[in-house]
């Protein structure tokens, strides 16, 4: 039988087009599995050539240095090309803010910790709940959480936790001090004083152990993700993601009152889009800061691929 060598060419570029298509399916499924060894918490992974870059980016604008001086700005950012060798940076990382919504990742947490605990049953009722407050923000749903979890002690006891270490006496950390709803009592973070707050270090390490499968469990990571997806408010990161990713899937929540302005998000993407970014700002021109930083952010990424 004589085989072609134009036959031979096509076979092999239809092998390689299979290939390069698996592997990017691989990379498309998110939780990623890195080996035991392998992984290393994100503070490890601290990388001065994407801090230097970040920076960088940052100082163009004048408005937003002074922010970041003042302490009113903070930004974190994952570069997760390789998520078994992550590259993080951040600026104003430990710096405990106020930040509205955005700790109802908290709250999520809270759900599957106690759903794995057997202290709560997973029913339809609150998994409508657990999409409306991640989706589109729901205070109501947020707040019926809050009580079906024991309140906020229930809540704030899951975050204290050495297993997840979201919030600690020294720095603070991730804390939901108060119901989402007009009434009810509040207990401030015992570092700062701060009803809903949050760092960029945190909220990043907590993407991280998502993206990574290591948050409670590799199937409970991948619900919170799927909670996390297809957000229901374009707004701040989003409005610039659909521009500039229309093809890339999104993991987000956010917040915002008054001047305090809050947005965090995994991108999913392919080639070099699959990062991290956090961002926590207090001023009244927050929503149009934290749109503009998308590119900016994207711009110190990049600058690694070339």
């Amino acid at each position: 039988m004589k085989i072609h060598l134009r036959h031979l060419f096509g076979f092999g570029l239809c092998f390689l087009m299979l290939t390069a298509t698996a592997r990017t399916a691989d990379l498309q499924e998110l939780p990623v599995s890195v080996h035991r060894g392998d992984w290393l918490p994100l503070i490890k992974h601290t990388d001065r050539s994407l801090q230097k870059r970040l920076e960088q980016q940052l100082s163009t604008r004048l408005q937003w240095r002074k922010l970041i001086r003042k302490r009113k700005m903070a930004v974190g950012l994952v570069d997760l090309s390789d998520p078994a060798a992550p590259l993080y940076a951040q600026v104003n990382g430990q710096q405990e803010m106020y930040a509205a919504s955005l700790p109802k990742i908290a709250i999520l947490l809270a759900a599957f910790d106690h759903f794995e605990k057997g202290k709560l049953k997973r029913t339809p009722e609150i998994e409508q709940d657990l999409h409306a407050m991640i989706r589109t923000s729901s205070n109501s749903a947020a707040t019926r959480m809050i009580d079906r979890l024991g309140g906020l002690m229930g809540v704030n006891e899951v975050l204290r936790d050495p297993r997840y270490h979201f919030y600690d006496g020294k720095s603070g950390g991730l804390w939901v001090g108060k119901r989402y709803a007009k009434e009810g009592p509040r207990f401030p973070d015992p570092v700062n004083g701060i009803s809903h707050a949050a760092s960029v270090a945190q909220v990043c390490r907590f993407y991280y152990q998502l993206a990574t499968g290591r948050l409670i469990s590799t199937q409970a990571s991948r619900d919170m993700l799927e909670m996390l997806s297809d957000p229901g408010i374009e707004h701040k990161f989003v409005k610039s993601l659909n521009e500039l990713a229309p093809d890339a899937t999104l993991y987000r929540k956010s917040g915002t009152w008054k001047q305090w302005h809050a947005d965090s998000v995994l991108v999913w993407g392919t080639d070099w889009r699959r990062y991290i970014l956090v961002a926590l700002v207090e001023s009244p021109k927050g929503e149009k800061i934290l749109r503009d930083l998308v590119a900016l952010a994207e711009n110190a990424l990049q600058t690694n691929t070339n």
